[in-house]
């Protein structure tokens, strides 16, 4: 699986892009925006495992979005089955180093992601799961043409936290 933008390929991840999840996953400002606070390395080879296995099973999950001009990855973005009040919605997840924030990169693959939900899997809709507190992710989500749908409390890692449900259908 590959798709490409004007300035990004999105590709399956292998355990070659250890090395730069670690850049994303292990970097506190990056992920207390959706998780509260950094992780392992040990957990960043358990989620690499967890998407590797998705690419086997369901035939997506998150991908390396590497950046065309230098073969660099900068982030991941891609589709996951994920639970919303006992309901399993088809997500567009995005987590990206912090040196390329506020670059248009994040909004760039989630609408190839969008698109590839519709087109490939033949998506009536697609949602993100964002914490109340994420702006610029939120910011991604209402680029591409998202609204907020639902509102709810997850629990990741043991801590509370507000979610908005962010949502868009075919052909809107």
């Amino acid at each position: 699986m590959m798709l490409e933008t004007d300035r990004l390929v999105i590709r399956e991840m292998t355990q070659d892009d250890f090395g730069a999840l670690c850049k994303i996953m292990c970097d506190e400002e990056v992920m207390r925006a959706s998780y509260e606070s950094a992780f392992t390395e040990g957990e960043v080879q358990s989620w690499l495992n967890r998407h590797i296995k998705r690419y086997e099973t369901l035939g997506f999950g998150l991908w390396a979005v590497v950046l065309k001009e230098n073969n660099e990855m900068i982030g991941q973005c891609g589709l996951t089955i994920q639970n919303w009040k006992s309901k399993n919605v088809l997500e567009i997840g995005y987590l990206f180093q912090k040196a390329y924030w506020h670059k248009g990169y994040a909004t760039e693959a989630a609408m190839a992601c969008k698109e590839y939900a519709y087109t490939a899997l033949d998506a009536d809709a697609v949602y993100s799961m964002i914490r109340e507190t994420n702006s610029s992710s939120q910011n991604v989500a209402v680029r591409i043409g998202m609204k907020i749908v639902d509102r709810d409390i997850k629990n990741f890692r043991c801590v509370d936290m507000n979610f908005l449900l962010y949502g868009i259908e075919r052909g809107v």
